[in-house]
């Protein structure tokens, strides 16, 4: 669909044809075909040649599947039973050595195994803004996945991106805003593929809520439909595909489509998204795997460019034979099935996995409460990137009257449910379980107070909840390393984990409280503060003169309920730092490291300051179809809050440092040798789209100081207002370790992508020529370096389409 669906031009439509302006009552739709063409049709699949890096395993992919029958290609595109502990498996052909692939979740580690670590979350990388720790922790979570038989990693996620903040999926994610994203994505897709394991991006596409992501029944027996997330194609292509964009260009082996519906067709049979956006104007060469039990249909999801269907298919059948039969009575061509196959072959080759790869029968047993092989997939040279990243996501927001670093205290009193270690790390679930069952826990933990379901009760919080957790080898609470700390320094402390309302030793040198923010897959948060919480740290605060407090936080967290109390002195989103959370919290605590992390996303003072805020839901006439429109268009986050001028709590990219910075000496400079043309030079479509998108266009440099007292990492960011689009729009960062007294020169790149818009008419990027204005500094809102970058006027001719690959 080029143009919003909004519900105004629904209902009037609705009106017209339910005759309401004759006094007529609304009627629910109750037919899907009421929605038919909001998003067009593009046919066929794509056929892949293998270009560029993949020619080679395509060469092979193309020579083994030749010699398949149609039934054994048709066996590889389905789910199998599963032998052992994967997520799923595919089909296989051992009579010609192909063994199937094994998949499993991701997010903060292999899940559903023992002898693996439980890295930073996606939303802890994401606060970190670090590309090389991305690539790192990629790249070491990649050869668990490969020691243990994992074939492809079902990570990292894109989608949801984080339009909303009551998302219960957004901390898998990086950040809400879609270049940190897409530059931390692109790292994780090389880090994983290139310890020999296919990355599978995923949510494709509009994936943005958990609230009826999936069709449902009510009370009544009446059918649900998932909700459609209704995206304009100039927004599709600006903010919710550009990560997307990133991970491909970067090599991606598989994409996952999502549950929910794109204008109003299911995102795994969405042939405008698969066919036309990902495999052809995108190259994709990989493979499509739909979510699990996302696939709605058997043809058209086939012809719509759907690849793989996990866990098993009720409309492909078991072993494929439906699509065999499809072939056979000239429903579907069969050079669709040999496609389908052929571009999961040729990923298995593109990873070296045709050679020694593990098996996962030994390395992720059915069960564990049988004897079992015992396969360790951790290496002791990940124990510095564990660490690393869990530093480096945290964020400090507030310090005043130098509260932070400690300074060798004498009595150290803690509080909170989330100080403490996990009571279990639940292995047998598959799952790290988080938070409280049901209220009559709550009260026998608490007392009778009650307590929002949006904590995590039961110990502190490493990881959100769902298919991205994992089980830890163990976990570093923040209660065992200050314990490991005041053993040393010879500091008492007193601490309560289960008090709302605690005694408070008023010689107490700090007060440290530790809360949390929980959220997970399957629901959506219902908001972004508990009371329960808030009540905790303000009886806290009102008795100690020094209340420093640190949130675990799964997604936003509002903090104006005592934000500004006096005795609150300092405040840390600490995130999810996987298992070495306390032990890099102490670190920071007590100086031996500078907080060095940056927000993804926008803290507001109130909630309502967000332009959406909670799930879209059934409602009206749409009972039966739930519509999310994205009538706000690119403007979420701080995009909408400068569009706005709403002040924020703390902006996008706000962070403290145990020191200060200065930035001075901003030069922006354009390359005469590169066309800055209205379009892009036409060419053969490669991995990403059109190649001359990536080239430099500009370039940006500023000096950043360390006028403070400690040596410490900062990260200098830009920002690019595009003409008649956003007042800014992030560009570059970079992370810089400067040593006191001393000055780095940063250096951005800006590509022709980066200052372009999307045409709906042109169905191109465009460069617009004239003034680009550039700002250089800590923050969204802390932008010392102005600029300006002037785009000449080159001829703007005229062509039919933007280049495209020519495919059979």
């Amino acid at each position: 669909m080029e143009k919003s669906t909004t519900k105004s031009l629904l209902c009037a439509a609705i009106i017209s044809i339910l005759g309401l302006s004759n006094g007529v009552q609304a009627q629910n739709i109750t037919s899907d075909t009421y929605f038919y063409g909001q998003s067009p049709a593009v046919y066929p699949s794509p056929q892949m040649p293998g270009s560029g890096p993949w020619e080679a395993s395509y060469a092979k992919a193309v020579a083994l599947v030749a010699q398949m029958t149609l039934a054994e290609k048709a066996n590889i595109t389905t789910g199998h039973t599963t032998p052992n502990g994967c997520s799923g498996v595919t089909g296989s052909v051992e009579r010609l050595g192909f063994p199937g692939l094994c998949l499993s979740d991701a997010g903060n580690g292999l899940r559903a195994t023992d002898f693996v670590n439980a890295w930073p979350s996606g939303l802890h990388v994401g606060a970190s803004w670090n590309r090389d720790l991305s690539y790192q922790r990629a790249n070491n979570m990649g050869g668990e996945f490969k020691a243990k038989g994992v074939n492809v990693a079902l990570g990292p996620v894109v989608g949801p991106l984080g339009r909303i903040p009551e998302g219960g999926r957004n901390w898998e994610g990086f950040s809400n805003d879609p270049y940190l994203c897409g530059q931390l994505a692109a790292e994780t897709v090389q880090g994983i593929q290139d310890a020999g394991v296919i990355a599978s991006v995923k949510h494709f596409i509009g994936n943005e809520q958990e609230t009826n992501r999936n069709p449902s029944t009510a009370a009544d027996g009446t059918a649900i439909a998932a909700v459609s997330s209704n995206i304009d194609d100039k927004t599709l292509h600006e903010l919710y595909l550009w990560p997307f964009v990133d991970a491909v260009q970067r090599g991606a082996g598989c994409v996952m489509c999502s549950y929910n519906r794109l204008n109003n067709s299911y995102a795994c049979q969405n042939s405008k998204t698969l066919n036309g956006v990902l495999k052809t104007e995108l190259g994709f060469e990989g493979w499509v795997v739909s979510d699990w039990y996302a696939q709605h249909t058997g043809l058209a999801s086939a012809e719509a460019g759907l690849d793989v269907v996990m866990p098993n298919s009720n409309y492909w059948g078991i072993d494929g034979v439906n699509l065999t039969v499809a072939v056979n009575n000239g429903s579907l061509a069969e050079s669709r099935v040999t496609d389908m196959a052929t571009r999961v072959v040729a990923s298995w080759y593109q990873m070296g996995q045709d050679e020694e790869f593990p098996s996962a029968d030994a390395g992720m047993p059915l069960s564990y409460e049988v004897p079992h092989t015992k396969v360790n997939a951790r290496h002791p040279s990940s124990k510095s990137i564990l660490l690393k990243g869990a530093l480096e996501g945290h964020v400090l927001v507030k310090n005043i009257n130098n509260s932070l670093p400690l300074k060798a205290p004498q009595l150290l009193s803690v509080f909170g449910y989330d100080a403490p270690a996990p009571l279990t790390s639940n292995i047998g679930t598959n799952k790290y379980s988080l938070g409280y069952e049901s209220l009559t826990d709550a009260q026998a933990v608490f007392g009778s107070k009650q307590i929002d379901f949006q904590i995590a009760s039961n110990g502190t919080m490493i990881t959100g909840g769902g298919s991205g957790a994992n089980a830890p080898p163990y976990v570093s609470a923040p209660f065992d390393a200050l314990q490991e700390r005041a053993y040393a320094d010879d500091t008492a402390l007193y601490w309560d984990f289960v008090s709302v309302d605690p005694f408070v030793d008023t010689s107490s040198d700090a007060c440290l409280v530790f809360i949390n923010a929980y959220a997970g897959e399957g629901s959506d948060r219902p908001g972004t503060y508990d009371s329960y919480s808030d009540d905790l740290v303000k009886n806290v605060a009102a008795n100690c003169s020094n209340t420093i407090v640190t949130i675990h936080n799964a997604g936003i967290r509002l903090v104006d309920q005592w934000i500004e109390h006096p005795n609150v002195t300092a405040v840390i989103f600490a995130h999810l730092p996987g298992q070495d959370s306390g032990r890099a919290l102490v670190q920071l605590l007590y100086g031996e490291q500078s907080f060095s992390g940056k927000l993804p996303y926008t803290v507001a003072k109130n909630e309502s300051d967000y332009v959406v805020l909670s799930p879209a839901q059934p409602s009206g006439v749409y009972a039966q179809f739930p519509q999310d429109d994205f009538t706000e268009g690119a403007y979420i986050d701080y995009r909408d809050f400068d569009a706005k001028n709403i002040t924020p709590r703390f902006e996008f990219g706000f962070g403290l440092s145990y020191t200060t910075f200065g930035y001075s000496d901003l030069s922006v400079s354009s390359f005469s040798n590169v066309s800055t043309a209205y379009y892009p030079t036409n060419a053969t479509i490669v991995e990403g789209g059109l190649p001359s998108l990536w080239d430099v266009v500009a370039s940006v440099k500023a000096t950043v100081a360390n006028t403070g007292s400690v040596e410490a990492a900062e990260v200098a960011q830009l920002y690019v207002g595009i003409p008649g689009g956003p007042v800014k729009q992030l560009r570059g960062f970079e992370k810089v370790t400067i040593p006191v007294g001393e000055t780095v020169t940063v250096e951005f790149d800006l590509t022709r992508r980066d200052l372009s818009e999307w045409s709906v008419v042109d169905q191109s990027w465009v460069l617009q020529q004239g003034a680009y204005q550039i700002y250089v500094g800590s923050s969204s809102r802390d932008l010392p370096l102005t600029g300006t970058l002037t785009i000449g006027a080159e001829k703007k001719a005229r062509r039919s389409i933007a280049g495209r690959r020519t495919i059979s």
